[in-house]
């Protein structure tokens, strides 16, 4: 079977490798559609923080595909099934596991990272890892079901938001556009901030989805708060940056009483002055991850439409140039690019 794997920093190939067998607890995917998200992208450039993944590695833990067959052992699942896998793996058996908390494990492990992943044509996987697609999901769309559960914790669970509030949420790559979406179908007034790299792709893709959004290289976000909120500034502010000003800039727009949820990971130091916060009673929370709950609320959204798969995935990325996939994601040329991998 033909896989990408990483060979360097910022070198993948395509290569032949033997299909898995599963063993006896196991069961054999396969693959049909594969996305690609921000650690893909800090992987491939094989950032300092991501040099504990061995190399070569087949990449991707984002995706969608049909059991082929399954293991002697395996009796909860059948072959046939449209699946997708929770690819953070938890130990159980942590504190954190054990006291409902399997998102921040103190052992866990990914797939595509720490075990070759879905950039190919056949995965092995434990079935408790694995959620059934509904029967209205289409195996592409099914392939976002990861992102949008992680987007899903960070508003449903992590958020205090309700119909009616005014929302920031900043950077429009794959998790704040996901962000924004689920936050838009639950009748908020929602607008997304972006830098003017984002203009070109991101940005529109947002305003497709019929977001508002901002520039803020042209446009004072203190003028968007004067314009769209009531209370003197946003009643919840989403971090998807990724960028260490993210929690400043949210700081300074949110309202008194209001809230921030920090779901991108900040990269650099935060320097962050929080009297008024404080002062303010201003929440700020963090989202990391998803739990099992999380990827089914995932699933319901895109069965409902709630989340709009076919818009947000672009398919026009090949397994052929999969370089060309990293770099346009790298370069803010695309958002949710995805291989095609299998029938």
């Amino acid at each position: 079977m033909d896989a990408i794997v990483q060979t360097g920093a910022e070198s993948v190939e395509i290569q032949e490798r033997e299909i898995p067998t599963p063993n006896s607890d196991e069961v054999l995917v396969r693959v049909h559609t594969a996305g690609l998200c921000g650690s893909d992208a800090h992987a491939y450039k094989y950032d300092e923080s991501y040099h504990w993944i061995p190399i070569p590695r087949i990449m991707g833990h984002e995706y969608s595909g049909t059991v082929e067959s399954v293991g002697s052992d395996v009796t909860t699942i059948n072959p046939g099934e449209k699946v997708v896998e929770e690819p953070i793996h938890d130990c159980g058996e942590c504190f954190q596991c054990k006291n409902g908390q399997p998102n921040v494990c103190q052992d866990f492990s990914i797939t595509g990272m720490h075990r070759d992943g879905a950039y190919t044509e056949y995965v092995t996987v434990n079935p408790e890892h694995l959620h059934r697609v509904p029967e209205g999901v289409p195996l592409r769309d099914a392939a976002l079901t990861e992102p949008t559960s992680i987007a899903a914790r960070a508003v449903l669970t992590q958020s205090t938001l309700e119909p009616g509030d005014a929302v920031l949420v900043q950077g429009p790559g794959p998790i704040g556009v996901l962000t924004a979406a689920i936050a838009d179908s639950l009748g908020a007034n929602v607008v997304v901030s972006g830098l003017e790299k984002d203009t070109a792709y991101r940005l529109p893709l947002v305003e497709e989805l019929g977001i508002d959004t901002v520039n803020v290289a042209e446009t004072e976000l203190s003028d968007v708060v004067e314009e769209r909120t009531l209370g003197g500034g946003f009643d919840v502010v989403f971090d998807a940056t990724g960028h260490h000003s993210g929690v400043k800039i949210g700081v300074g727009h949110v309202r008194k009483g209001g809230q921030i949820v920090i779901v991108g990971i900040p990269n650099g130091v935060s320097e962050v002055a929080l009297a008024d916060s404080v002062r303010g009673e201003v929440g700020i929370n963090t989202s990391y991850g998803s739990t099992w709950r999380n990827f089914e609320q995932a699933l319901r959204l895109l069965e409902d439409g709630a989340v709009d798969a076919a818009t947000i995935m672009d398919t026009s990325y090949s397994t052929d140039n999969p370089a060309a996939a990293f770099e346009a994601f790298l370069s803010s040329k695309t958002c949710k690019p995805t291989f095609s991998l299998g029938d």
